[in-house]
């Protein structure tokens, strides 16, 4: 089954009491027992839920995986994966890392005594070599975020298996459109849903998927006991939005393309950082890994004045947190996405105060041209 189709039909979307089209939100807390002895099928919406399990089915499905779960968040989904780590544990990630999971690997981790390398992840040496006795997860996320760096997915994987490592993927960029990592050998691929997934900036919720049983009851296990559980109301949202994804994804894709071939040509504009541009540094490797290349680009300028001016004259994207809905969305990482993390380490992966990230809807492209152009003229 191909992918557009499993998107309408490779996972719970009809009512299996009513014929319904659309699952129910089953809004409730608790769910009565017939035999108080022997409890079958729901028993409480922390432990499981219809509507989130029809969720957790359908990133199942996409993501080419056994097991899969839902989460509140993004965040609590990589905190739960993330508190497979144990005291004395090592953990390797790359140095481009989103600035929430950088966040919390230094809020808690750190106290934890559970040690971090961050590493050059376009490097497989430098994964290789981050190794020590004691390292148990590699985290791997490619395309990074802002930066758009790209890892080898399935070298780093390689080596992992040499090691016994587990690896982990944030796929939430790429979708399960355009990446499969599981497929690559990755163990756990973890997604913000609130992004592409989704796709219109109005639920909060975060995806993990594997073929791993063991890990699938250990995460089971932290799903209900840290209680970052997704809700019935923003599960059923979700399912409605994932439905459109193949076609949201191909015309979101299609405009990143052309606007960042329009901005890598444009006077104004200093750095592209796109995936799909040949002269970006991980194009082929990223090329080999994925279906396409994406829907978000990042761009530089040369000064924080013209950051102020860019932003005041943009109309059509709106100016925002957040990523992948149909609208295009214009972010400032400096003070939005990586705000988390201190000055010299934001400087360090290349977060500058005149870097923007764009993340590309499904708007006529001639406007989003348009407007960008003016808003660079404007500087």
């Amino acid at each position: 089954m191909n992918i557009n189709t499993k998107i309408l039909h490779d996972y719970p979307v009809i009512d299996p009491v009513t014929g319904s089209s659309s699952i129910p939100k089953y809004q409730t807390s608790t769910f009565h027992q017939k035999n108080v002895f022997t409890h079958t099928g729901f028993s409480y919406t922390r432990f499981g839920n219809p509507t989130v399990e029809a969720a957790e089915k359908c990133i199942a499905s996409l993501e080419n995986a056994q097991f899969s779960l839902a989460f509140s968040s993004g965040m609590a989904a990589i905190n739960a994966v993330l508190f497979l780590l144990s005291k004395g544990d090592h953990l390797v990630l790359g140095k481009n890392i989103y600035g929430g999971t950088f966040q919390s690997i230094h809020l808690f981790l750190a106290r934890f005594g559970i040690d971090c390398t961050f590493v050059d992840e376009t490097d497989i040496d430098s994964w290789q070599k981050a190794i020590k006795k004691e390292t148990k997860m590699f985290y791997i996320e490619t395309p990074s975020n802002p930066l758009l760096t790209i890892t080898d997915i399935k070298k780093v994987t390689e080596l992992a298996n040499e090691y016994q490592i587990l690896t982990v993927a944030d796929n939430t960029f790429m979708t399960p459109i355009s990446q499969h990592p599981l497929d690559l050998g990755v163990d756990i691929v973890i997604h913000s849903a609130t992004k592409f997934i989704n796709g219109h900036s109005d639920v909060v919720a975060g995806l993990v998927a594997t073929n791993n049983e063991e890990l699938y009851q250990q995460l089971k296990e932290h799903q209900k006991a840290l209680g970052g559980i997704l809700g019935p109301e923003d599960a059923w949202l979700l399912l409605l939005g994932v439905k459109t994804l193949g076609l949201r994804m191909e015309k979101s894709v299609r405009n990143a393309s052309e606007l960042a071939n329009f901005l890598v040509n444009h006077p104004k504009v200093t750095n592209v950082y796109y995936p799909g541009l040949e002269q970006h540094a991980g194009h082929s490797i990223h090329q080999k890994q994925c279906e396409d290349c994406g829907a978000i680009l990042s761009f530089e300028v040369d000064s924080v004045k013209q950051i102020e001016t860019l932003f005041t004259h943009c109309r059509v994207p709106i100016v925002a947190v957040s990523l992948g809905g149909v609208e295009s969305i214009l972010s400032y990482p400096w003070a939005m996405s990586h705000a988390s993390m201190p000055e010299k380490d934001r400087l360090a992966m290349g977060v500058t105060e005149t870097l923007v990230r764009l993340s590309c809807g499904i708007e006529d492209v001639e406007d989003l041209i348009a407007d960008l152009d003016d808003a660079l003229n404007a500087m």
